[in-house]
């Protein structure tokens, strides 16, 4: 998970700033190495002089090409909120707002030393624990879901109604800003998230859309954005909070489902049309391992541990969820446009942008469709 620095900083001033403010680390320090996955911050290992290790997490150097995104500040202030909840993060040292220590603000946080899985499978173990590591992530998601803001000090941190309101707005200004930005050395603007016009006409009918329930969300939850004990099936700590707010549960948890959403598809070469095929679990499908749970299973364990049934409104979160990560993948291609990106597989991961608009399309279009059976009745 680390590779060579790739965005290097002044480590000098940096031990000056720990040196006031951070006691447990031990000055000198070394920072070799970058973590190399991971789409938005650059974040680093700091090793101290005991060999003791910590994590750093910064905003990108220079002009930012969103103002809303790479929020560490409101990263360091949710884990901090959470330190004393059954919701496992890692524990945090100190936020740094100053620019004239490492070019941009900073914190520092915990090394959790565990397992981090980049596929959704979760490859290379037993089924049973394929089984009990999904299961524990569905309910570490539940336990986040059903705490109170104000009563783990996060009152402010967002707004209780409107969240959907609000994600389209935000999305939508993103996307049409990204799809301004050119390449440095092309010229060529990253471009629009095909058939966004007619996407944002549809989520902004509020006929069909959930109704708001207020509850602390992750933002980016998915399996690759948590830490694994190294021998247990169970979930040690949250990771990325950038995105993190007070929102919609269904947002979280149709991220959650989205490897089951893009498996459900394949692209029909005759007419490049997505088609439904058969569920994620299912054998034919490349990403089957066994242990996986089927999507009903997990919608099941996330019923048992927030208290609430999620299905009925769940197409609809699902279709905007498929959206909002085309935008995502379009943001990662226009930070690779200005060479701002802290992935090397960026570029990669940004030409997801079409294929990703071309599913929620297709989701879109089924829950009108169903919209108007349900009408009909």
């Amino acid at each position: 998970m680390a590779g060579p620095v790739r965005q290097p900083i002044d480590v000098a001033s940096l031990e000056r700033y720990i040196e006031r403010n951070v006691p447990d680390i031990k000055t000198p320090i070394s920072l070799k190495q970058q973590f190399g996955f991971g789409q938005s911050n650059p974040t680093y290992q700091i090793t101290d002089l005991n060999d003791a290790k910590f994590v750093m997490r910064k905003k990108p150097p220079g002009k930012l090409v969103s103002k809303t995104a790479h929020k560490v500040e409101r990263e360091y202030r949710i884990l901090d909120a959470l330190q004393n909840t059954d919701v496992p993060v890692p524990k945090v040292y100190c936020l740094c707002e100053d620019n004239g220590v490492v070019g941009s603000p900073f914190y520092i946080m915990e090394f959790l030393d565990g397992r981090i899985f980049t596929e959704p499978s979760i490859p290379d173990v037993s089924a049973h624990d394929r089984t009990e590591m999904w299961r524990d992530a569905v309910r570490t998601l539940a336990k986040l879901h059903r705490l109170v803001p104000q009563d783990v000090g996060l009152e402010g941190y967002g707004k209780s109604s409107g969240f959907y309101d609000r994600q389209i707005k935000t999305f939508g200004t993103l996307g049409e800003a990204q799809s301004k930005v050119k390449d440095i050395e092309s010229g060529e603007e990253v471009g629009e998230v095909p058939r966004m016009g007619e996407l944002v006409a549809f989520f902004r009918d509020t006929r069909a859309r959930p109704r708001d329930r207020g509850t602390p969300i992750h933002g980016d939850y998915k399996i690759d954005n948590l830490v694994y004990h190294r021998t247990e099936p169970r979930v040690i700590g949250i990771l990325d909070w950038e995105m993190s707010t007070i929102g919609h549960p269904l947002s979280d948890l149709s991220n959650l489902l989205v490897p089951y959403t893009i498996t459900s598809f394949s692209l029909d070469r005759r007419n490049s049309h997505p088609a439904f095929h058969s569920s994620y679990q299912a054998p034919s499908s490349p990403h089957y391992a066994p242990g996986l749970p089927t999507r009903d299973q997990i919608i099941t364990w996330y019923a048992e541990v927030a208290g609430w049934d999620p299905t009925p409104e769940l197409p609809w979160s699902i279709a905007f969820a498929m959206w909002r990560d085309s935008i995502i993948f379009q943001g990662i291609r226009a930070r690779y446009a200005v060479r701002q990106a802290s992935s090397l597989e960026a570029k990669k991961v940004g030409d997801e942008m079409g294929p990703a608009a071309e599913i929620c399309w297709e989701l879109v279009r089924r829950a009108k469709e169903g919209g108007r059976k349900r009408a009909n009745l």
